[in-house]
């Protein structure tokens, strides 16, 4: 079992950046390959980007690609959302999850843990 908490949301304004970060529990951490996802108000979850158990792999979604970067740090049992060159596009509850999965994976239903989610607003 493992529990995920995010942390780092907040307001940021047109072009800025913030970085999120997600705590794991457990001695399994690296086991799980980890995502991050996002829900806009209205909108399904959508897949933002996901990192290998490594580290040495990573797949974005088209609007992350370019101006967000997934990293962690095993040894911490963390996994980080830097986001840079935000848009309004981009405000959502940002969740972390962890897949026991062999592939990376961008569904939400292919993952078996997830956070309580923080939110993100960028602001106009």
């Amino acid at each position: 079992q493992v529990q995920l908490v995010e942390s780092g949301g907040g307001l940021v304004q047109t072009g800025g950046s913030l970085r999120l970060s997600c705590a794991a529990s457990g001695r399994t951490f690296n086991r799980y390959n980890m995502g991050w996802f996002r829900q806009a108000p209205g909108k399904e979850r959508e897949f933002v980007a996901a990192i290998s158990r490594s580290g040495g792999a990573t797949t974005y979604a088209d609007s992350a690609k370019g101006r967000f970067t997934i990293s962690r740090d095993n040894a911490k049992n963390m996994v980080s959302l830097q986001m840079n060159s935000q848009n309004t596009e981009d405000t959502a509850v940002y969740y972390c999850a962890a897949a026991n999965t062999i592939v990376l994976r961008a569904t939400h239903s292919e993952y078996d843990y997830w956070g309580q989610g923080t939110q993100v607003t960028v602001a106009s």
